[in-house]
């Protein structure tokens, strides 16, 4: 008999294992690419340099007895062989299709705004504010949120309308900045969002606000984009510290594989007795199952606001890249 008993304990632990197994999923994404590149300038030419970048994200997920959905997510970024931690984004996301979604970033959160504030062509300058340059052009400016961020998207309301909420709590200085979001797609091609997001760190001369407004069109295989970012901070919103952006871009989807964008930036000082630095980029992309060939041509002038001929530069990128 107590042979018996303990079979049926056996076949009821192994049966409460196996039920917990098929309560949770654990999936692996990932992406690696390889860059070869270069730039050229007045006064610099560049050799040809070759980069890796790759990120694997590993998530969990179940859902509960209330409908809840539970998940748990976070990156293997290559960057640790710079040194720094091999752990990047991470978050922990509970969702309910009556109460919404809630995301709380451990890590790598995103403030309402800064999570729309791509540009339209897709932050070319992010090629220009290279250290090995040898005038270094000045990133955009936004309302980051980083770590220890909540962000809460309501449920669905209206067909093809998105809303979002975010909050960051900012440590030491006891002031909490808020922001939101709304992304309206309700008409076939036509996509349109603005953003907006409170700086705050405790001090006025530091603190103010960021603004972001978007919209893009697509008509057969033609798809026009356009981007506005302003960035103020400071008492009565200082010239020396605020910034605008402004992105144009226009997409030529040849075939289901082939695809062709040209795209321009400005980036405005707050300054008058600063110029506009100004970005133009053109490039072309094959992509077949999960592999992506891009060649990209780019042009920077002014990049540190002001007219010297040095502080224009030329860059070209043969990049390939693969997602698993």
């Amino acid at each position: 008999m107590n042979n018996f008993k303990k079979i049926g304990m056996t076949a009821l632990a192994a049966s409460l294992v196996s039920t917990s197994a098929f309560a949770g999923e654990l999936t692996a994404t990932g992406t690696a690419s390889l860059t070869m590149e270069g730039y050229s300038g007045t006064i610099l030419q560049s050799d040809t340099a070759f980069s890796m970048a790759d990120s694997v994200t590993l998530a969990g997920s179940t859902e509960l007895d209330n409908g809840m959905t539970v998940t748990m997510s976070f990156e293997l970024d290559g960057d640790a062989e710079s040194g720094t931690s091999a752990y990047d984004d991470n978050s922990l996301t509970v969702s309910s299709d009556t109460l919404g979604t809630v995301k709380f970033s451990a890590h790598g959160g995103s403030s309402a705004s800064s999570a729309i504030d791509a540009t339209a062509a897709g932050d070319i300058y992010g090629n220009f504010d290279d250290t090995s340059l040898t005038v270094v052009g000045a990133a955009t400016k936004a309302a980051a949120a980083g770590n220890n961020n909540i962000y809460y998207t309501l449920p669905s309301m209206v067909d093809g309308l998105s809303i979002n909420a975010s909050l960051n709590t900012s440590g030491a200085t006891g002031n909490n900045a808020v922001g939101y979001n709304a992304t309206y797609s309700g008409v076939e091609g036509l996509s349109v969002s603005y953003g907006f997001a409170d700086i705050e760190s405790g001090l006025s001369t530091t603190s103010g606000d960021h603004t972001v407004m978007k919209a893009s069109y697509a008509y057969g295989p033609v798809t026009a984009s356009w981007s506005n970012s302003e960035y103020d901070i400071g008492p009565a919103n200082t010239q020396a510290t605020a910034q605008e952006v402004t992105s144009y871009a226009i997409s030529y989807t040849v075939s289901d594989s082939i695809s062709v964008t040209y795209g321009t930036e400005t980036i405005e000082s707050g300054l008058s007795s600063e110029v506009d630095a100004e970005y133009d980029s053109l490039k072309a992309s094959f992509t077949s199952g999960g592999m992506t060939i891009s060649v990209t041509s780019q042009e920077a002038t002014n990049i540190d606001h002001t007219v010297d001929t040095d502080n224009d530069y030329d860059y070209w990128a043969l990049g390939l890249a693969f997602a698993f």
